[in-house]
């Protein structure tokens, strides 16, 4: 019994914390400038960062439309932005 609960932690439980380190990273690291991709699949560029209530304004293309999105529902940078470097363009 013991032996399935520590393969259960190396196989599940610490990817998955791993995960949650590099996600809290990427969005204390956004920038304005960065081009990010959201939970519901929006790509934009990072117009403002607002601190006070945790949201981004994103600037989405063609038309330049902003738009207000939580910072919770980045899921990854692409790799056009200032700091794309850092994840590497990857969605983990």
């Amino acid at each position: 019994m013991v032996l399935i609960m520590v393969v259960f932690y190396f196989l599940l439980f610490l990817p998955m914390q791993r995960q949650k380190k590099q996600q809290k990273a990427l969005i204390e690291n956004l920038k304005s400038g960065d081009t990010v991709v959201t939970t519901g699949g929006i790509v934009g560029t990072v117009y403002r960062i607002n601190s006070e209530d945790d949201t981004l304004v994103l600037q989405v293309k063609p038309d330049n439309i902003k738009l207000q999105v939580s910072r919770a529902s980045v899921t990854a940078t692409t790799g056009s932005g200032p700091s794309a470097g850092a994840t590497g363009g990857k969605k983990s």
